[in-house]
């Protein structure tokens, strides 16, 4: 009987045969949830000054915290290191940053209003917030 509760307990710490040919995939799935990371800050971005009629409709702002739980969520299910969490959401920040800034030309890709503010703020606090409650869940459950 002891044999039966040593392979149980191996599969569910994910040290038995398809935990050790899953771990070379977890460098290359976080590296694609950073790309990711990227491309849905670019569209973000894109879609950012969108107009419904005559008033602004920055859904991406909204969008944008939702998108970043979910690839922090991602980054979670590859990895329980909190840093491997961060990943996805840096390379927001940089991508932010980045567009924020003043290309060559003195063009700018995100404008000084709200919508710029709202970018920054749904799509970096819910996902920090998301992190944090993962992290410090020990300390609400008393």
């Amino acid at each position: 009987m002891r044999p039966a509760v040593d392979d149980h307990a191996a599969v569910a710490s994910g040290t038995g045969s398809s935990g050790a040919a899953a771990l070379p995939l977890v460098p290359i799935i976080l590296v694609v949830l950073v790309l990711d990371a990227f491309i849905t800050l670019a569209l973000e971005v894109l879609y950012l000054p969108a107009y419904l009629g005559t008033t602004a409709f920055p859904v991406t702002g909204v969008l944008a915290g939702l998108v970043n739980v979910l690839l922090v969520l991602g980054a979670r299910s590859v990895s329980t290191r909190t840093a491997a969490m961060f990943l996805p959401l840096g390379a927001w920040t940089f991508g932010f940053l980045v567009c924020a800034s003043t290309g060559p030309g003195g063009d700018i890709m995100l404008a000084s209003d709200w919508r710029t503010v709202l970018l920054l703020f749904c799509g970096l606090v819910p996902p920090l917030v998301f992190v944090y409650l993962r992290v410090n869940s020990g300390l609400f459950k008393r």
